[in-house]
């Protein structure tokens, strides 16, 4: 059973190769004999890509990264440590970084989650940037809610974004925010508590 799967998966390998697909360490990929490959696409090692993907031209998929039932367009680059899970959409020249998780969502063109963040459920237009550490807060235990950020919106680093919330166009949020309402076109927005020092106590 093992050597049967071993060997289907080196027609698979073998195929894509004969597309074009510049496989590093073939070895070490998995791939789904459903996958649709554009031209010029690379794939490093330790890369397992499952059912349902679609992948354009000029891409990078970088090592010990996971997709599955995701579409990914043009000139995108993706990983190392990249998460796609099903129904995401990656635009093209759209950026997703070192363990960066997207579900369910459309990141657009040009725009970039390049580190330590999940997006989920959400919509995000043109040259947008997530900062590292960004989640989504989507889902409350009973029900699942959309975030949508308009373009060129720039999402400070260590923001919680808690849904259903929309961020503008050309909005600045201030790292280490928690967003709970809508955030206006050509904002800054940004929650913090003040900062306080106390002296130590002496022992």
């Amino acid at each position: 059973m093992i050597e049967s799967k071993k060997l289907l998966q080196n027609k698979i390998k073998e195929l894509a190769i004969k597309k074009g697909v510049k496989l590093i360490s073939p070895e070490s990929i998995y791939l789904s004999s459903d996958t649709k490959f554009g031209k010029n696409v690379l794939i490093e090692p330790y890369v397992v890509i499952g059912e349902g993907v679609k992948i354009g031209n000029n891409v990078k998929i970088l090592s010990f990264s996971y997709i599955e039932k995701a579409k990914i367009g043009d000139n995108v680059t993706v990983g190392p440590f990249a998460r796609l899970r099903p129904d995401t959409i990656l635009e093209n020249n759209s950026r997703i970084g070192n363990f960066v998780e997207i579900k369910k969502s459309k990141i657009g063109k040009n725009s970039k989650v390049n580190h330590l963040s999940y997006i989920g459920d959400s919509v995000l237009g043109k040259n947008v940037n997530i900062g590292a550490g960004t989640i989504t807060c989507n889902y409350d235990g009973k029900n699942k809610y959309k975030t949508k950020i308009l373009d060129n919106a720039f999402i400070g680093s260590n923001t919680s974004l808690v849904a259903p919330v929309k961020i503008g166009k050309n909005t600045l949020i201030g790292a280490g925010s928690t967003i709970t309402k809508n955030v206006k076109d050509n904002t800054l927005a940004l929650s913090r508590t003040s900062q306080r020092e106390l002296k130590k106590k002496k022992k």
